[in-house]
């Protein structure tokens, strides 16, 4: 989610900015990292960091909530409503284990910020202070856009999640010139009164910092923000994301930010300073690694990660 000129060319140590949660993950990661680590062991295929592979999401290394880094707004992929604020809803199956569960998956930037710069560098209140529409997000060092991979995957979890039943909606389905801006992204989940939302984003960091981590709200009240009555349902959302996304992806949480527990606490995005609903960040891996770029640009590991992130979804709606 670092948001980069249209080169793609960001410097290089981007946005390490979300700070660790605390070790509320200790109740389900670590199981899916004991999994992961036994993958890696055996030689598992699935796209594992290997180089984070030797220490497995500690909960000891609890880090304040608020993450004080600039981490691009490009995080806060919420821009500006264009003419047409569309927002893209499926039919949910006639069955299933989510019928009658609203799922708003937010697929992070869009193509066209690069061609609409002045409309999503704009200023937008986030409740705590005044932030961009949006940005354009980051790229590989080959050209493949942030923009891209995030509505790749919405598309493949909106498939894995009607298949269990539930409505999804998608913030924007590459049908808008730009945006949405990051409070209108926000607004589009809590109008759909969703039970869930994931943004899916991937990092543009320095090379060398592989991984995910989920980013989940902190507790803010101030302006037209109030967090309170969503951060420990949100909390929740994340730690199952982050655990299911550890097994069936075979990747590892984030070496660079996060003590490695693969959850981070933001005050600083609007997207979710905003929301009135349960939802979390994922930044899959980082764009700007080329180990991780590798597993970001396969078609075969998108499909992993876009089932890890629905089936941490669907454990949470399940309770």
């Amino acid at each position: 989610m670092s948001y980069v000129g249209p080169d793609f060319d960001p410097p290089q140590p981007r946005r390490s900015r979300r700070r660790p949660l605390t070790v509320a993950v200790a109740a389900l990661v670590p199981g899916a990292l004991l999994g992961w680590l036994v993958y890696e062991t055996v030689g598992g295929t699935g796209g594992g960091s290997k180089e984070t592979a030797g220490a497995p999401a500690s909960s000891s290394a609890p880090v304040s909530p608020t993450v004080s880094e600039p981490r691009t707004a490009g995080d806060d992929n919420d821009k500006q409503p264009s003419p047409t604020p569309h927002t893209t809803t499926s039919a949910p199956a006639a069955s299933g284990p989510l019928r009658g569960k609203v799922i708003v998956i937010d697929p992070g930037h869009n193509l066209g910020n690069f061609k609409n710069a002045a409309a999503i560098n704009r200023k937008v209140d986030i409740g705590t202070n005044s932030k961009e529409c949006d940005t354009t997000g980051t790229a590989t060092n080959s050209g493949y856009e942030e923009a891209r991979f995030t509505l790749d995957v919405a598309h493949r979890m909106r498939t894995v999640l009607q298949r269990q039943g539930a409505t999804v909606k998608l913030t924007q389905d590459g049908d808008r010139p730009y945006g949405p801006c990051v409070d209108e992204r926000a607004r589009i989940g809590n109008e759909a009164h969703a039970d869930a939302v994931v943004s899916i984003h991937a990092d543009g960091s320095a090379v060398g910092n592989r991984g995910f981590h989920v980013i989940l709200p902190g507790s803010v009240h101030a302006g037209a923000a109030d967090t309170r009555a969503i951060v420990a349902p949100s909390r929740e959302l994340g730690e199952r994301v982050a655990g299911t996304f550890v097994r069936v992806t075979g990747s590892a949480p984030s070496n660079y930010i996060g003590g490695r527990t693969g959850l981070v606490t933001r005050t600083d995005l609007g997207g979710l300073n905003l929301s009135t609903v349960p939802k979390v960040f994922i930044e899959c891996g980082n764009m700007r690694d080329s180990k991780d770029a590798a597993l970001l640009t396969s078609d075969a590991w998108r499909q992993k990660a876009a089932q890890g992130i629905s089936e941490g979804i669907v454990s949470f709606l399940r309770g």
